[in-house]
C-alpha cells in the first residue's frame, strides 16, 4: 500500500491534536463535550481530504491511542461514538454523490444521520442505564433522555456543518 508523505504528515498531525483534545476533556471536565467533539470533527477532515478507508484508519488509531493515553476511558468511548457518527455521514455522502439522479438526497441523508446516530446511542442509553443515572430511571425519563439526544443530535450536526464549511474552509489553503 502507497502512502504518500504528505497525507501521512498532515494525519500524523490531526492523530496528535485528537488525542491531546480527549486527554484535555479528561482534565478540564467544563469543556469536556466541547473538546470531544473538536476531536471528532478531525475524522471528518481527515475523511474528507483522503477518503473514507484513510478516514476509517485514522478513526481506529485515534480510539487505540485514546485507550494508552487519556486519563479517563470513558470519554474515549464517548469519542469513539461522536467519531463513528462522523465517519458513517461522511460515507453515506460520499455514496449518496455516486448516485446524482435519486430523488429526495437531501432526505435521505437527514434520515441516515438519524438513523447512524440512534443505533448508537440506543444502546448506550440501555446498556448503560446504571452508570448514567444515580437512580433506578423511569421509562418517561429514558424518552426524555431520548428526545435530548435528538436535540444534542441536532446541535453538534449544525456545529460540524460550520466548522467544515467556515473554518476547515478557510484554513485548509493554508495547510494542505
Amino acid at each position: 500500500m502507497h502512502v504518500k508523505a504528505k497525507t501521512m504528515a498532515f494525519g500524523g498531525l490531526l492523530l496528535a491534536l485528537t488525542v491531546v483534545f480527549m486527554s484535555l476533556g479528561s482534565i478540564i471536565e467544563t469543556s469536556t463535550l466541547f473538546l470531544l467533539a473538536a476531536a471528532s470533527y478531525f475524522v471528518g477532515i481527515v475523511v474528507r481530504e483522503f477518503g473514507l478507508k484513510t478516514g476509517g484508519a485514522f478513526y481506529l488509531a485515534a480510539v487505540m491511542l485514546g485507550f494508552i493515553t487519556a486519563p479517563n476511558k470513558f470519554y474515549v468511548l464517548t469519542f469513539a461514538a461522536m467519531g463513528f457518527y462522523i465517519w458513517g455521514i461522511e460515507a453515506v455522502w460520499k455514496w449518496l454523490e455516486k448516485r446524482p439522479m435519486m430523488q429526495k438526497r437531501h432526505t435521505v441523508f437527514w434520515i441516515s444521520k438519524y438513523l447512524i446516530f440512534n443505533i448508537v446511542y440506543i444502546p448506550i442509553i440501555i446498556i448503560f442505564r446504571e452508570m448514567l443515572f444515580a437512580q433506578a430511571a423511569s421509562d418517561a425519563l429514558l424518552i426524555g433522555v431520548f428526545a435530548g439526544g435528538q436535540i444534542g443530535l441536532f446541535i453538534y450536526d449544525r456545529a460540524y456543518d460550520y466548522v467544515q464549511l467556515h473554518v476547515w474552509g478557510k484554513i485548509r489553503g493554508r495547510v494542505l
